[in-house]
């Protein structure tokens, strides 16, 4: 019999639902994710993908796609956004962002 952990594994995630519904949640999440961070205008303005004080790094907070330009790191929605700042790989992050969203089990 499958333990819980390898039944979760093996649902198809629904990526770009997920980020999707993330959306509306991103200045929310950016705040969280990347505390030295603010708004200005459209996007999330930061030093870097650890979250200090500064301005290479944006997050457009309508499309959800990203860039740190000190580093070179660049992503096209919330899901890389959170794998690239928690170090996770994309299912990983796909997956916690759904339960965070009560997504938990979408197809």
């Amino acid at each position: 019999m499958p333990n819980r952990r390898t039944t979760f594994r093996r649902q198809t995630l629904d990526f770009p639902g997920i980020a999707q519904a993330a959306l509306p949640h991103l200045e929310a999440l950016c705040s969280r994710w990347l505390p030295g961070g603010r708004r200005i205008g459209q996007e999330w303005t930061c030093g870097s993908l650890r979250g200090e004080a500064g301005g290479s790094c944006k997050v457009n907070l309508r499309t959800g796609k990203w860039s740190d330009f000190a580093s070179g790191e660049k992503g096209g929605d919330v899901i890389a956004l959170a794998a690239a700042v928690h170090r996770i790989k994309p299912a990983e992050a796909a997956r916690k962002l759904a339960r965070m969203l009560g997504m938990e089990g979408r197809r």
